[in-house]
């Protein structure tokens, strides 16, 4: 097969610096103390949108008043189906599913809460798609919602989280488009892990008699580790460093160093010959990569 390292794509130099402007000034107010991240959120949310308060009259403002009165109901439902979607954009007006689990730290998710509410519903806004503005913009949100987030994370649109802050993320990792990563239980993800689409990681298991009861498990993705198309990851499983999770595949059990696992339930068909991996091309330049090193504080740590 074909040696296909990634391209440099540029953007052009207006957007590059229009991009960049805004970011900064995202990180700015997520540092700074006096900023109610709710706030933040709904304020980013109403712009990235162009829903604002100051657009509540509606297009039915500028009609005659007989014809606005014609309208009637049509009017005031239309009316209510705004400010319903301007609400939306506060996370105080939002529950989201890990707020009902038993065992939700209230203090540790009312912190993230307005922090996962953006990064998911930026991921459904006009501007989500963009590659190299997605990948930035949710780096700076996983270095707070984490509890440790290493250098040149990449999550490509449509990544869901429960709680955001049991996941340790190491160096170079990435996770692809429509990923779910459940760590209720914990998730650690090691240095050049690589998640590919459409994949589950789970942290936590259920009963079969009664769904209440609940069973927490870390799981541990070690460095190198690959996860590929529609493979699914139980809790409490550790995948050791190098090995390699089939599309498709279920991994119920632990997985081997530099084991490649394929099927469901996933079984172990080969090892990753060691003298190609030592023979392997050195890095090629990652286009995508921090600038600079962060120094942001892990959000476990703040």
């Amino acid at each position: 097969m074909p040696y296909l390292p990634l391209r440099t794509v540029a953007l052009p130099h207006e957007a590059d610096a229009l991009f960049r402007e805004w970011l900064a000034g995202v990180d700015e107010a997520l540092d700074d103390p006096r900023v109610d991240r709710n706030d933040l959120c709904r304020e980013i949310l109403e712009d990235l949108y162009g829903v604002r308060a100051d657009t509540e009259a509606g297009p039915e403002a500028h009609l005659g008043a007989q014809t606005a009165a014609q309208l009637g109901s049509d009017s005031t439902r239309r009316a209510l189906t705004r400010r319903v979607v301007r609400a939306q954009f506060d996370p105080r007006n939002v529950t989201l599913e890990p707020e009902f689990y038993a065992e939700t730290d209230i203090e540790q998710y009312a912190r993230v809460k307005p922090l996962l509410w953006l990064w998911e519903m930026f991921d459904r806004s006009p501007v989500g798609e963009n590659v190299s503005l997605g990948i930035a913009f949710r780096r700076l949100l996983a270095r707070r919602i984490f509890r440790h987030c290493g250098r040149n994370f990449k999550a490509f649109p449509f990544v869901r989280l429960t709680f955001g802050y049991n996941l340790e993320v190491g160096d170079d990792v990435i996770v692809h488009r429509h990923v779910l990563l459940d760590d209720r239980g914990g998730i650690e993800l090691g240095d050049g892990c690589s998640i590919s689409d459409f994949a589950n990681v789970y942290s936590h298991t259920h009963d079969v008699v009664d769904g209440r009861i609940v069973e927490n498990r870390r799981t541990v993705l070690g460095a190198g580790v690959r996860v590929t198309y529609h493979a699914t990851i139980l809790a409490g499983t550790r995948v050791e460093p190098g090995a390699m999770i089939g599309a498709g595949a279920m991994l119920t059990r632990d997985a081997e160093a530099r084991g490649i696992y394929v099927g469901v339930p996933a079984r172990q068909v080969a090892i990753k010959n060691a003298d190609a991996l030592a023979a392997r091309r050195p890095s090629s330049p990652d286009p995508l990569a921090d600038e600079e090193p962060s120094t942001h504080e892990d959000a476990g740590d703040a």
